[in-house]
Formats: structure tokens, sequence, C-alpha cells
């Protein structure tokens, strides 16, 4: 079924409000969504993510864009009043790649329509899972998804020429993202930078990208493209996972997991990475809040 965008999103009319492109200070861990512990709304878990001594959060809009206009402010001052960076992850039902017209413009709505939201709250970056392949060549789908991904670019410059757009490294071997497409992206349009999930970069290659010198590799491959503000502005999700012959089955607890996320850690810390890291495991602040730690003593 195609889930088509509610009206109100349409007539929203945003003028660039977001101060010029937010300068990460350090690596900020957070959680994909409310922490667990909230008893509440958005607004109580983004002070739950302070008090528990973590300083990023993702909204989740991945079924429904869920924030109104008239809530977004509230949510900025919120996230402002406590440090708190805010990303934000665009429904999972886009597919830019769909030969369906109705469904590609669908999806750009989509993605645009959570960077007005996030604009609003005074957000930093909206990711999103490009697509599918569809037994087509890669090439003919990269060539379709920048089609849509520089349609996306160029509405949401008309209301906010900061906020990052961020094709997600993709977990299942026939959703469109991998590294190289993702990087590939980031340099043939503006504004793009990767949103680079570690464990779906695991589990799409059935375990390989899991040691030390491969998240090195990894990490030098973007600071080599892209430079160094790619390392300086990182939009990073990870989360224990699960994987089998076509890739992603589903997220773990980092504990119950195979993937190696100290090695990860250590990685990022010799590359003085900056950005957002966002815990996706089903114990979301506790695994944020391991990480966090592990990085912290390195």
């Amino acid at each position: 079924m195609l889930h088509l965008p509610p009206n109100i999103y349409k007539s929203i009319k945003l003028k660039s409000i977001s101060t010029p492109n937010r300068k990460m200070d350090k690596l900020r861990f957070g959680t994909a969504g409310i922490p667990t512990c909230t008893k509440g709304d958005t607004i109580q878990g983004i002070k739950d993510i302070r008090k528990l001594g973590l300083d990023s959060f993702e909204l989740e809009f991945v079924h429904s864009i869920n924030i109104k206009p008239e809530k977004a402010e509230e949510v900025r001052k919120a996230a402002k009043d406590a440090d708190v960076v805010l990303t934000c992850h665009s429904p999972y039902f886009i597919n830019l790649n769909s030969e369906d017209k109705k469904k590609f413009h669908a999806s750009i709505s989509y993605i645009v329509n959570s960077a007005k939201i996030l604009s609003l709250c005074n957000g930093w970056s909206v990711c999103f899972h490009a697509g599918y392949y569809q037994k087509q060549s890669p090439e003919k789908v990269y060539e379709k998804i920048k089609e849509g991904i520089k349609e996306i670019v160029s509405k949401v410059k008309e209301f906010d020429k900061n906020i990052w757009i961020r094709p997600e490294i993709s977990g299942k071997k026939s959703q469109f993202g991998d590294l190289n497409e993702t990087i590939k992206l980031s340099n043939d349009v503006e504004q793009v930078m990767p949103c680079i999930d570690f464990s779906h970069f695991f589990a799409r290659d059935t375990g390989k990208h899991n040691t030390y010198d491969e998240f090195k590799a990894i990490l030098e491959t973007i600071e080599k493209k892209l430079g160094k503000e790619a390392i300086n502005n990182m939009h990073i999700h990870v989360a224990g996972i699960e994987y089998g012959d076509k890739g992603e089955k589903n997220h773990l607890d980092l504990e119950e997991s195979k993937f190696n996320y100290k090695d990860l850690m250590k990685a990022l810390k010799e590359f003085k990475v900056k950005g957002v890291l966002i815990s996706e495991s089903p114990s979301i602040e506790q695994n944020a809040l391991l990480m966090q730690k592990t990085f912290s003593k390195l």
C-alpha cells in the first residue's frame, strides 16, 4: 500500500531558519527515538537523553512524520536547552528507484517533509534508505536515485541550505546503498553526505568490515574521497545485528551480536571523528551509553 504524505506538510512555508551548518564539537552519542526509560513524548525523551548523559537524539519518522509544525518549536527549545543535537530518519517506505511515478514522487515528498519538520526543530541531518535495485543494473539505479536526490536537495534548499541530506548504507543486498554508492552521491550532489551504518555494512557483506583495520579502511576511504569535512561531520548508526545470506535480518543488543563495536570505537577515536552516533539496538540508551563509555575510556 502506498502511504501518501499528509496534506498538512504541503502548506508549510519556511524560510531558512537554521544557523549556518553546525560545526560538531565532538562525537555525540544518542538514541534512535525516545529512550525506553521515558514515560512521555519526544520532549520528555530529549530531557531524559540529557539526564542520561547523552547528547544527540534521532527523531524516528520511520512509520510516519509524527511531529506537527506547531509542536516543532517546543522540540526545538527542548533540544537547545538540553544541548542535544537532533537528526531524523525518514519513513521506511521510500523507493527512489520506483518505476511508479506516483511512488517515486511520494518518496521525494517524504524526505522533503522530514527535512521541513527537522528544520523547524533546528535539526542537523536527515537520513533515509534510498531504494531497491529491483533486478536492475547498479549503474542504472544509481542514476535514477541521483535524479531523485537532486530534486530533494533543490526543494530543501528553498527553506534550509544547511541541513544534511544523507542516504544511508543499507543492510540488505537487495537495497541500494553500499559505501561507494553513498560516497559517489555525496560527491555528485551538493548538501549530501552519507549516513554510515557500520552494522548494516557488516551485515550487507555477511560478516566483513568488522575488524579494527577494516574500520580504519572505511574511514580512510571516506576521508580520501570526501575530505576532512566528512570525518568532522559524521552521522553514524550502530546496533548489534543478525544477518544471513541476503544481509540484515534484525537488530540485536551489542552484547548479543558478533558486531565488533569496541574496535569501531577505537578507530573512531583514532580518526578524531566528530558528529553524531545513534544507537539502534533494542536497548537503545543502554547501548548508546555502553559505546559512549567505551569511546571515552580510550
